[in-house]
């Protein structure tokens, strides 16, 4: 298992295999599932295991867990992903467990994986994207330092679109 990144209160890092469970049982609420992708138990099955075949060839990136720095509680999941194969762009993707919201997790989350997307000299720009109703993670990205542009269509809904460009 490798760490991507700590934090003050975040330890971001590969999930293990035996860590499969937890990781579906997180979209088992619907608070969280609310604003993400519909997925089927076996397509999250799918997404997990080629996060662990994705960690034997590349660390910047790929599928991660967020947990407590203190504790080792599980937080939420978090990824960076190529963007519409478009040259030197990732994107961010994250979901936090309910009772961590409000707590600027989601903040020092996006704000580390930004540094460690942009650890990869050919990124350019981080985008991310949220349905345009979920204002708690709107906050988090500008918090983080993204910029919202002009909404993006994808898979048929219009969602808000957010980006950040190498310093």
């Amino acid at each position: 298992m490798s760490i991507i990144t700590i934090t003050n209160q975040l330890i971001i890092r590969e999930f293990l295999p035996d860590e499969l469970e937890l990781h579906l049982h997180h979209f088992d609420d619907e608070m969280v599932a609310r604003y993400i992708p519909k997925r089927s138990r076996q397509e999250r099955i799918n997404i997990f295991n080629h996060a662990l075949a994705g960690y034997l060839t590349t660390k910047s990136t790929g599928m991660w867990g967020i947990f407590s720095k203190s504790t080792g509680d599980f937080i939420g999941g978090c990824l960076l992903r190529p963007f519409n194969n478009e040259p030197g762009v990732i994107e961010l993707g994250y979901s936090i467990e309910a009772k961590y919201w409000g707590q600027g997790i989601g903040t020092e989350m996006a704000k580390a994986m930004v540094i460690h997307g942009f650890a990869d000299k050919s990124i350019t720009t981080i985008v991310a994207l949220t349905d345009q109703d979920n204002t708690g993670s709107r906050r988090v990205l500008e918090k983080a330092g993204f910029t919202q542009q002009d909404n993006l269509i994808r898979e048929g809904e219009e969602l808000a679109f957010y980006n950040i460009a190498r310093a």
